[in-house]
């Protein structure tokens, strides 16, 4: 679940199911709720209506109830990874601060939480909506139209400008009239309250955001649209359907394209940095191959420093083997070689060379695509991986696997989703590989 693109583990668990036969596995990481969630849409795509509503009824339920374990779980301790690395003492009422802020976004975010299988990447997009919106249309088929106006108001709540669901409500209150008052049909309370309390932590955060100085960008958490269309996008058509009877809301729109003109091809600045491929060559945008942006001697130097900086685990929370179980990963801030710099554990001209061959990166990134406004840094890192001897036979699993740090792979859908929790604020990420050693 930890890490779901880890290929070696992913072959173990197929080898698993070949010997033990699949039945025998338990997931012991599948949350209640996804599952009857899933169960509940597979009993809807064989049009079994009355299983798929107690499926789907059953789901909310959980869902409702793993929804407030989730907020009870963010009230504890958090952890301020942004300032761990600076050695950061906030006074009393900036750690007060902080820490409510950290414990409002953990809240806000349960929606992305409660929406995510184990093991995946991102989220079912629209999970909750969805719900209801299978929930009208099953309880129609099964006669219900009380119950499918009130689960189409639901729906409606989080898309009130939902054409289809908007016929929908108003063909049941067609088939009610004369027995009872439409007006009288409410959206589920328990849908109408969480919405409410979601609107107004994202207004608490945004007050936060401009009151604190720091940049906060809103997460799209129902979003219904995008380029996936996969079998969790929206439910499955029903073709048998009359043109007057109720349909399902199938929205799609095209992706918006970026607010700002893409370029490259601009100075490398340096006579000796070599161009090699552009964004073409290497079957992407915004991408470049460069050789000699460092010499042999600034990379032998650079080996030399890392020797005396180095700690296990630095940057991956702690973990000495991230990627793959056969490579040790150790790594430097800019700031700790400084500091190693001027207390003399290491030459200070050799600390400083790390932080001119980043600032030297940033300029050629800056200049080569182009940029009308100025590249700041994020984050720098001098990463070492050593193989561990006796674990290189037989290897089948990627020594780093190709990710980005600003938005969500998800291999199914051959997509990379640029939301929390990825560094969303990262526009470019340069890596220099020296050879030297290696």
């Amino acid at each position: 679940m930890a890490n779901p693109e880890h290929m070696e583990i992913q072959q173990d668990i197929e080898n698993y199911k070949t010997t033990a036969g699949k039945v025998n596995l338990i997931d012991r990481e599948a949350k209640p709720h996804m599952e009857d969630y899933s169960a509940g849409v597979r009993h809807y795509d064989k049009e079994e209506y009355e299983l798929a509503i107690e499926f789907l009824e059953r789901a909310l339920k959980e869902y409702y109830s793993e929804d407030e374990e989730c907020q009870i779980m963010c009230e504890g301790p958090q952890r301020f990874e942004e300032h761990e690395y600076l050695e950061y003492k906030a006074g009393l009422y900036e750690a007060i601060a902080d820490h409510y802020m950290q414990v409002l976004m953990c809240k806000h975010d349960c929606v992305r939480e409660l929406a995510t299988r184990s093991g995946r990447i991102s989220p079912i997009e629209n999970f909750l909506p969805l719900h209801y919106d299978y929930l009208q249309f099953a309880y129609y088929r099964v006669g219900d139209y009380v119950k499918a106006l009130e689960c189409a108001k639901s729906y409606l709540l989080f898309h009130p400008d939902d054409e289809d669901v908007l016929e929908n409500a108003s063909y049941y209150e067609g088939l009610l009239e004369g027995t009872l008052d439409p007006d009288t049909i409410k959206p589920r309370k328990e849908a109408k309250m969480l919405l409410r309390r979601h609107k107004l932590e994202s207004h608490l955060l945004q007050m936060a955001a401009a009151g604190l100085g720091f940049v906060y960008t809103e997460p799209n958490y129902w979003n219904r649209y995008g380029a996936r269309q996969d079998e969790h996008s929206v439910p499955s058509s029903i073709s048998s359907e009359p043109e007057d009877g109720p349909r399902l809301s199938l929205g799609k729109k095209t992706v918006s394209k970026p607010d700002r003109e893409l370029k490259e091809g601009g100075p490398l600045l340096y006579s000796d940095v070599k161009f090699v491929y552009n964004s073409q060559q290497l079957n992407g945008t915004q991408r470049v191959l460069l050789d000699n942006v460092i010499s042999e001697e600034q990379c032998q130097e650079l080996h030399r420093v890392a020797s005396g900086i180095m700690l296990a685990g630095d940057g991956y929370r702690g973990k000495t083997s991230p990627h793959t179980p056969n490579e040790r990963f150790e790594g430097a801030t800019v700031l700790k070689a400084l500091k190693y710099g001027y207390e003399g554990r290491v030459p200070l001209k050799s600390a400083r060379l790390f932080y001119d061959i980043s600032e030297k990166a940033r300029r050629i990134v800056e200049s080569y695509f182009m940029l009308n406004s100025t590249l700041y840094f994020s984050y720098t890192h001098l990463v070492c991986r050593t193989a561990l001897s006796g674990q290189q036979e037989k290897r089948n699993d990627l020594s780093h696997p190709i990710h980005a740090d600003n938005c969500l792979l998800d291999p199914e859908a051959n997509e990379c989703w640029k939301e929390p929790p990825a560094y969303t604020f990262r526009d470019y990420r340069p890596l220099s590989s020296p050879s030297a050693g290696e």
